[in-house]
């Protein structure tokens, strides 16, 4: 192929991707109006003076991490965090300029990331703080050499990156024991000049079990650091630990700010929880027929041949799949389809699943599906696949693949 024909083809492609971006007939879509009201509903629901911090990590939980974060900001909200660099850069790079934590621990390299994105992030133990402190120092000193070669202004008084401190109150993942939490709290604040504890927070291993056993266990632990650090001249400005859970369950455990994770998606973390009248979920997940098949008396479905029919039916195929995060379910679940329950029959494949539309006498190729939401009276809540999936709802979320497209409405 000559170069005019490459240089032809290549903007017809470009020219093609634009315009068939998102027409597959199965997609994700986002309800951005309950969006915005579930944030309305949860600021009417949480004490004023508290500041509030979103969580967007792994892309809002599948939900689009800088359309939910423009929803966080136009809120109110004072803080957004991620578990990544990446997600964090993503952010700042479509101009959102509020406080970004990164939850996970960063690396040396990571860390250089947050000097350039002004991004906040853990540091949990001695060594690394030492480290990070050095290259804080090292990055404002190149900067203000910058600046002065360059005629720009020089940066007014003692430059300092803002890093949050993580207790560990019993949970075993990230941060500092909490019985040993005060001598490496003392050493950052007095040794570390060029890192600001702006931060103390800690995670609730149960907030949202009817058992708060475990959860007021941490919480006494925390509030054990909290007490130590009080007798001393440190200052720390936010001090959180509730998640949605802790958010809903335990107003003891506010303290300065609060984080609300899946609970402006509309979802709660368990069936015991507190509700907030009005909050609903934000996704559904929706495809439209491509094809329906006519089976008869003794036909088999499926991989596995899982299902026989016992008599004369028609059955859907959608365009669906394991491979796009649907449960790979037998003969288990069902979908929406003229706002009545269509069961899955056999098993599903990576790209396919089947219904029995036997008793929908008007069912044609192009009706539309739901997978999860509502369909007229009838609703598919995450917490029905999470059933289906023996798994949890974060997972539910999360597990919708990038291949199916996002639609905001």
């Amino acid at each position: 192929m000559n170069d005019n024909y490459t240089h032809i083809n290549t903007a017809l492609q470009t020219k093609a991707s634009n315009h068939y971006a998102g027409i597959r007939s199965a997609w994700v879509e986002i309800d951005h109006t309950q969006l915005i009201k579930n944030f309305a509903l949860i600021n009417a629901d949480t004490p004023q003076h508290l500041k509030k911090l979103c969580v967007v990590k792994d892309q809002a939980y599948g939900h689009g991490a800088v359309v939910v974060a423009q929803a966080a900001v136009d809120a109110g909200y004072d803080y957004l965090a991620v578990e990544t660099i990446d997600e964090a850069i993503e952010l700042r790079d479509a101009n959102i300029h509020l406080p970004i934590l990164i939850f996970g621990e960063v690396s040396d390299a990571e860390f250089a990331a947050c000097l350039v994105y002004q991004l906040t992030c853990c540091v949990n133990d001695i060594d690394k703080a030492v480290r990070f402190n050095q290259l804080t120092q090292e990055y404002f000193a190149q900067a203000s050499s910058v600046a002065a070669t360059s005629s720009q202004t020089p940066m007014a008084g003692q430059p300092t990156i803002n890093i949050h401190i993580e207790i560990d109150t019993g949970m075993s993942r990230w941060g500092v024991r909490w019985d040993d939490a005060l001598p490496v709290i003392e050493y950052i604040a007095n040794e570390c000049e060029y890192l600001h504890i702006e931060g103390l927070m800690s995670h609730f291993a149960m907030s949202d079990e009817a058992d708060k056993t475990y959860a007021n266990t941490q919480h006494s632990r925390f509030v054990t650091v909290i007490d130590a650090i009080a007798q001393t001249d440190i200052q720390i400005e936010l001090v959180h630990m509730s998640n949605t859970g802790g958010l809903l369950d335990l107003p003891h455990a506010h303290f300065t700010m609060i984080r609300s994770g899946i609970l402006h998606l509309g979802v709660y973390p368990s069936l015991v929880c507190k509700r907030i009248e009005g909050l609903a979920p934000v996704m559904s997940v929706k495809a439209n027929i491509p094809a329906l098949r006519q089976l008869h008396e003794g036909d088999r479905v499926g991989y596995g041949m899982h299902f026989t029919a016992t008599k004369s039916m028609q059955i859907a195929i959608l365009p669906i799949g394991y491979g796009d995060g649907y449960p790979r379910v037998r003969n288990e679940g069902y979908v929406l389809i003229h706002g009545q329950r269509c069961p899955v029959v056999g098993g599903n494949a990576m790209d396919a699943t089947m219904v029995d539309v036997s008793h929908l006498p008007d069912v044609a190729i192009g009706d539309e599906v739901v997978l999860m939401g509502g369909q007229g009276d009838e609703w598919i809540d995450p917490r029905d696949l999470v059933k289906w999936k023996k798994t949890v709802c974060y997972e539910i979320l999360t597990g919708w693949r990038a291949r199916l497209p996002r639609r905001y409405v």
